[in-house]
């Protein structure tokens, strides 16, 4: 009898193609598949829970497959897939679940990080990892703009050209900046996100606060639905699918 498995990955998307298997580079889940099938000693396909964009990170990627296998204990899962994975994707957990449950059609919450690094001068594996400004961002500025986030809303402005997206509407729950550390934090958890739009409000927020931008403005690109209202799309190297949620109702 087969078991649908989920795992929980974590990854630096740097060197990859994004999520998705696509035929211009490797990607996440192509790797995962391939370990996956090694073990199973069959093509095993997975579901991720969404895709991340080419250069995009992930501490909290959920994916499912369906396993023909009894003899591994689900706790062994992650060692077995870890020892053939690349050293920059762990799969950090592992659960069984019933054979209804889709890990893309079931997520009730997305939440995703993205990391700003104010300062003239920032380490080399922030680099990586992050987006450097060279001025220091008003919290407070940002947090008005963040605001104007949370709501159902019409994301038009802010979705990148070819989004296939039939619907531009998405509801956000969680819109706002903090600081951690030498960072910037932007926290946001929605329902789903159109392509690129988590990387294009951050680079709008940032732009219209160092040009003395406020809520007012913000609330206007969003209102208008049009992209060239918006400011550039944000560095992939900052962005993290933080977690993904299951139960609409559980703490986020």
């Amino acid at each position: 009898m087969m078991r649908r498995i989920f795992i929980t990955i974590a990854y630096d998307g740097t060197d990859y193609c994004g999520w998705q298997i696509q035929d211009n580079g490797i990607t996440v889940q192509q790797e995962v598949e391939k370990a996956l099938s090694r073990i199973h000693k069959e093509k095993t396909r997975i579901f991720g829970s969404g895709r991340t964009d080419s250069g995009v990170h992930a501490r909290g990627q959920v994916a499912h497959f369906d396993s023909p296998m009894d003899s591994i204990p689900i706790h062994k899962y992650p060692l077995a897939i870890n020892a053939i994975l690349p050293r920059d994707i762990r799969v950090t957990g592992c659960r069984e679940e019933s054979v209804d449950l889709h890990a893309r059609f079931n997520a009730r919450v997305r939440i995703y990080h993205y990391y700003l690094r104010p300062g003239f001068v920032s380490l080399p594996e922030e680099n990586r990892f992050s987006w450097g400004l060279y001025h220091q961002p008003n919290l407070v500025e940002l947090n008005k703009m963040a605001a104007v986030v949370a709501g159902t809303h019409d994301f038009t402005a802010f979705a990148a050209q070819g989004d296939p997206n039939p619907s531009k509407v998405r509801r956000v729950f969680t819109s706002a900046f903090y600081p951690q550390g030498n960072f910037i934090v932007y926290r946001i958890a929605g329902t789903a996100f159109l392509w690129h739009m988590v990387r294009s409000l951050v680079g709008t927020m940032v732009y219209l606060e160092k040009a003395g931008g406020n809520g007012e403005g913000m609330a206007a690109i969003l209102e208008s639905r049009e992209r060239c209202r918006a400011g550039t799309t944000a560095p992939a190297g900052g962005l993290f699918l933080e977690k993904v949620l299951y139960d609409e109702n559980a703490p986020y």
